[in-house]
């Protein structure tokens, strides 16, 4: 670990700032499951790893593995398209389930009124409607998204963004996340980061960078209490 981490545990934030799919959300899962079926279904074996790798990264990015991966005969596009379209119909059969803990900690930053914003890859429209079908979007005073800043993460652009929606300096902040691209986001930006795992373990030098690291979210409000 880090410095970071021999910092006495006493740390009020005077402003969070979350990732959303994975973090607060279980959509990296489901998303990825249907990037191996609807490949498969159109004659490509796409290993789950495939996907896994893009978990944090924007849409360029994501487009750019994945050809490097799969070949430039790969149909993404038209992949991509249907991937959205199933995944809109979950969306409205049911909204995207909590992370566990998620309501606990954003209750708990609430109550201390401190401001929330979400930091997240994902396009402002897409962004809103899953925040709204999961029904947290009223806890949050910002959100920073991935089609409003030129470089995605790991560049720090989206939580630099998050933090200035809210006026507070980034050092200030504390940022949760679960992906290594979005930890590398954080250490670059000057923010405290919160490591609550989901799909992917970071390499070791990415830990190195991480303030803290949770089980899950709920364990991450007793940092603050």
């Amino acid at each position: 670990m880090g410095s970071r981490t021999q910092e006495p545990r006493a740390f009020r934030p005077a402003a969070a700032l979350f990732d959303m799919d994975g973090l607060m959300l279980d959509t990296e899962r489901p998303a990825i499951r249907l990037w191996v079926e609807v490949s498969r279904e159109a004659g490509y074996r796409l290993d789950e790893a495939v996907p896994l790798s893009t978990v944090g990264i924007d849409e360029q990015a994501s487009r750019i593995r994945v050809l490097e991966a799969c070949g430039a005969d790969f149909p993404y596009d038209e992949i991509r398209s249907e991937v959205e379209a199933r995944y809109h119909r979950l969306l409205e059969n049911s909204g995207p389930a909590h992370r566990p803990g998620l309501l606990r900690l954003l209750d708990s930053f609430a109550r201390r009124g401190i401001p929330m914003a979400v930091a997240t890859s994902t396009p402002r429209d897409a962004a809103l409607v899953k925040l709204r079908r999961a029904e947290i979007l009223d806890f949050f005073d910002a959100l920073a998204c991935g089609d409003e800043v030129d470089r995605g993460k790991p560049a720090p652009d989206i939580f630099l963004l998050a933090a200035r929606r809210l006026a507070v300096a980034p050092q200030d902040c504390v940022g949760f996340e679960d992906s290594p691209a979005g930890l590398r986001a954080l250490s670059a930006a000057g923010i405290r980061s919160v490591f609550v795992k989901d799909c992917v373990d970071p390499p070791p030098e990415v830990l190195e960078t991480v303030w803290r690291r949770c089980g899950d979210l709920g364990e991450a409000a007793l940092l603050f209490s």
